[in-house]
């Protein structure tokens, strides 16, 4: 049984052939043909591919796509089609100096020579990424590389692409039960090295920061790390000391005075905490403002560590963090997501090993069973 887009290819190749498409006519775009066969135009884009690598048809991008003048010119197509580079998608939540930047320079710096990179952010609202999905390929991307918004929407672009086995990789997170490759940090192994730190110096009692929005599968392993680590050192998991009502990473002004408030009603709370464990870097900047707040010192009174931070140089604050691997993310990304292009589509799911950097935010507890003096 021939598949979708082989139905419509030869139907295609069936009008040119019988001169309906005569030589230099504009055939019908991949949104044109996705409503007239009523499918994505994912399965039109994998049509008129095929009909331009076999020289029936050639691509203009943003002008269309055309019916080639003779044999000599099917040949050359084939030629330039062979040896175009593609262009690729990406589309991150965000990025900044904490996370994203480097990722976006190794991407950058790895495509030289390979392929073409459109950059855009969803902002983590799956309405957005939709959209710029459908406008992604409506303009001719071959591939994709996204940080998908949310964990739990299973956007019906990101569906269709898999079905369709159209070049798509994931980065920093993944999808429970979806056969696609994807690429991230190893956030389980991460935070059990950043739990086992602080546990070394001391900290039995550490208050654990993590956002409201927490379903993503990169907090979820964070959170499993957690767990796991501190059961092997035979300490019991208190979860009255972990706090989960932060609107970060993009909360209004408002809403970072609230978190802030939210921290400090928390450590207040919970007077034994002497080290608190951020998920997020953004998290961990709310921290330090709601424990300076309480007229408490970093880290004699309460050490901070968390997930990525900005480079910083010796004169300034420097946060214990968990560094990601975001160049190895990007170049692994990238040469897997040209694999699929060129026809290899080999399921994967890449962890890389993140790296604790030592800042001044985290010191070796006194007094592992004492209280936090809030003055």
């Amino acid at each position: 049984m021939k598949s979708l887009y082989e139905k419509i290819y030869e139907e295609l190749k069936q009008d040119i052939i019988s001169a309906k498409y005569k030589v230099g006519d504009k055939v019908p775009s991949e949104k044109e043909l996705s409503e007239y066969f009523n499918v994505s135009t994912i399965t039109t884009k994998k049509a008129l591919e095929k009909l331009t690598h076999e020289g029936f048809v050639y691509r203009k991008r943003g002008k269309g796509t055309f019916v080639s003048k003779n044999t000599m010119d099917m040949n050359i197509v084939k030629s330039d089609a062979q040896n175009k580079k593609p262009l690729f998608g990406l589309i991150l939540t965000t990025f900044d100096d904490s996370f994203g930047n480097k990722l976006i320079s190794s991407l950058e710096e790895e495509s030289h020579d390979k392929c073409f990179i459109i950059l855009r952010r969803s902002l983590s609202i799956p309405n957005r990424e939709d959209k710029l999905i459908r406008e992604l390929l409506e303009y001719g991307i071959d591939g994709l590389i996204i940080s998908p918004a949310k964990a739990e929407h299973y956007s019906l672009e990101i569906l269709k692409m898999i079905v369709n086995q159209f070049p798509l990789v994931l980065i920093d997170r993944s999808f429970k039960g979806l056969a696609t490759t994807s690429v991230s940090t190893d956030n389980e192994q991460a935070a059990k090295i950043g739990i086992n730190h602080l546990l070394d110096l001391g900290h039995e009692n550490i208050g654990i920061l993590i956002p409201e929005d927490n379903g993503t599968t990169t907090i979820e392993d964070r959170i499993k790390g957690i767990v796991e680590a501190t059961a092997e050192r035979k300490i019991i998991v208190n979860r009255e000391l972990w706090c989960s009502d932060i609107k970060s990473p993009y909360p209004t002004h408002e809403d970072t005075k609230k978190d802030i408030e939210v921290i400090k009603n928390h450590i207040k709370k919970n007077r034994n905490i002497t080290a608190l464990f951020a998920l997020e870097y953004n998290i961990a900047v709310l921290a330090k403002q709601a424990v300076e707040q309480l007229n408490l010192k970093i880290p004699e009174d309460i050490s901070i560590m968390c997930f990525d931070s900005p480079p910083r140089n010796a004169l300034e604050w420097n946060f214990t963090h968990l560094q990601q691997n975001e160049e190895e993310i990007g170049r692994l990304a990238l040469n897997n997501l040209l694999e699929m292009y060129n026809g290899n589509f080999i399921i994967d799911d890449i962890r890389v090993s993140a790296t604790l950097i030592e800042g001044n935010t985290t010191v070796k507890n006194a007094v592992s069973k004492g209280t936090t003096k809030i003055k």
